[in-house]
């Protein structure tokens, strides 16, 4: 399906991060992706199916919560695609400022981190319960943030 990797990172105009903090944005971009599916599933379902959701979730079934997903929201990785396109958009309109506040920390400058800048608006659903933890498409393997180290592509490669 996707990658959370460091060509994510390139495309979202992010790549001269330093290794760690690609490691946290790439994992910021997964958590919050993971906030927002989950939640525009959960606005979908009726409160019986919130519970049977969140039971399978609360027992750290993935297999089970995702064969659940397939089996009633079967567009549930249009979801995630739709969702990760609008988490993209965001975070490109907002790569100079990521970039600028980073170095500016390396710097000494003081600046706060901004590595993790607020992409999400807070949650809406006050009565229901969340189901937030949504497990990703079954080839998960390839969202899982993927860990940087210090050596350039270049440089793995020779």
């Amino acid at each position: 399906m996707f990658k959370l990797d460091d060509d994510l990172l390139r495309e979202l105009g992010l790549a001269a991060l330093p290794p760690a903090e690609k490691n946290k944005m790439l994992a910021h971009i997964y958590e919050t992706l993971e906030l927002r599916v989950g939640m525009k599933l959960a606005e979908q379902m009726s409160d019986a199916q919130l519970d049977e959701f969140e039971g399978f979730i609360d027992r750290n079934d993935e297999a089970g919560a995702l064969k659940w997903l397939e089996t009633n929201f079967p567009n549930y990785k249009d979801v995630v695609a739709s969702e990760l396109d609008k988490l993209k958009g965001e975070i490109k309109d907002q790569a100079p400022q990521i970039m600028e506040a980073t170095m500016s920390q390396m710097n000494g400058e003081g600046a706060a981190p901004a590595a993790q800048p607020s992409l999400m608006p807070a949650p809406t659903m006050t009565d229901e319960p969340s189901a937030t933890d949504v497990p990703m498409p079954a080839d998960d393997a390839t969202m899982t943030p993927q860990p940087q180290d210090d050596q350039s592509d270049a440089a793995k490669a020779a």
